[in-house]
C-alpha cells in the first residue's frame, strides 16, 4: 500500500497516555473523514499513515505543510459489517472473532472496509475467517 507517515506532535501523544496503538477518524486538509490509526514508533512517539489516495485527493505531496485533525475512536465501539458476520457464523467463528483485542478487530475491519473491489471485499473477509480458525 502506498502510504506516507506522519508524525504526531509528542503533546498530543502525552495527551493519549499511551504507547499502543489508538484508532482514529482522520482528515488531511479538507479530505473526506478516514479511518486509520496512530501507530507507536517507540520513545513514547506515534505516526499516521495516509495513503495515497488521500493525498491525492488534497494534492498534498511531500514537503507541504497540512492540517491534520483527528478524533479517537472508542475502542470498544466496533460496528461489525453484515457481510463479515455472515461469513463468521457460517463458519462458526463469531464468538472467536468477538474475543479478539479490540485493535485487531477493527484493523480487520477497516482492511475489509477499505477493499476498493467486491471481489477483493471477499478474499479479506475469507482471509479474516482463516485467520480467526487458526488462532
Amino acid at each position: 500500500m502506498d502510504y506516507c507517515a506522519v508524525s504526531v506532535p509528542p503533546k498530543i501523544t502525552e495527551a493519549l497516555g499511551t504507547h499502543a496503538a489508538v484508532p482514529v477518524i482522520a482528515r488531511l486538509n479538507d479530505s473526506e473523514p478516514f479511518n486509520v490509526s496512530l501507530f507507536p514508533v517507540g520513545g513514547g512517539r506515534h505516526y499516521i499513515r495516509i495513503r495515497a489516495k488521500i493525498r491525492k485527493e488534497t494534492q498534498t505531496k511531500t514537503g507541504d505543510r497540512v492540517q491534520l485533525r483527528i478524533t479517537v475512536l472508542d475502542r470498544t465501539a466496533i460496528t461489525y459489517p453484515a457481510d463479515l458476520l455472515a461469513a463468521l457464523r457460517a463458519a462458526a467463528v463469531t464468538k472467536e472473532f468477538k474475543a479478539l483485542s479490540p485493535g485487531k478487530q477493527s484493523f480487520i475491519i477497516r482492511r475489509i472496509d477499505e477493499a476498493a473491489k467486491p471481489e477483493t471485499r471477499a478474499k479479506r473477509i475469507q482471509d479474516a475467517v482463516k485467520d480467526v480458525q487458526r488462532s
